[in-house]
């Protein structure tokens, strides 16, 4: 399991008031269909935050799956493309012990107090990262959010490993500093 992950997961009864057991007791008795039915019942009737919620429902939902199928799955026949999720994530992982990685069936959700990235391959050629970040204009390869809408307010197209460079990891820190507001 993801070091991060385990950080959160052995956060939560402190953060969320129950352990990850007790909130999947929870979640199973009222049998979501839908994972965002699940976050907003935590968040609205617990006042779970979105990442602790999105994270519970997450790991409720996919009990016997590990993390690393998510991921893997998502690559099939992009294969080509893992060399630049794992050079984020290895970035990712840098800037601090406060982040969870949480992959979904299409994306992965990189989270501090809030989801502040998400890595998700686009194309066969291509992984999409979406950013977070407060006051940021649009300029270059920092381009409007596009198909993330309301999740991002950023997007970065990357088609090489490469160009996880400098000014790609300012935008990162960026978003990961701005998410602790």
């Amino acid at each position: 399991m993801d070091k991060a992950l385990q950080s959160m997961i052995d956060n939560m009864p402190e953060k969320t008031g129950k352990s990850l057991n007790e909130w999947k007791d929870i979640l199973k008795a009222k049998k979501f269909e839908k994972h965002s039915e699940a976050v907003k019942f935590l968040k609205g009737d617990y006042g779970v935050t979105h990442g602790f919620a999105n994270t519970i429902a997450h790991l409720t939902k996919d009990v016997d799956s590990k993390p690393v199928d998510l991921i893997r799955e998502q690559y099939i026949g992009k294969e080509a493309l893992l060399d630049i999720y794992d050079t984020l994530i290895s970035e990712i992982k840098k800037l601090g012990n406060d982040i969870a990685i949480t992959p979904k069936k299409m994306s992965v959700s990189i989270i501090r107090d809030r989801q502040f990235a998400l890595i998700k391959p686009a194309t066969k050629t291509r992984i999409d990262l979406g950013l977070k970040i407060d006051a940021m204009p649009f300029k270059g390869r920092l381009q409007n959010s596009g198909p993330f809408g309301t999740m991002c307010s950023h997007r970065v197209q990357l088609t090489s490993a490469k160009e996880v460079d400098e000014e790609l990891l300012s935008w990162l820190h960026a978003a990961y500093r701005d998410a602790s507001k």
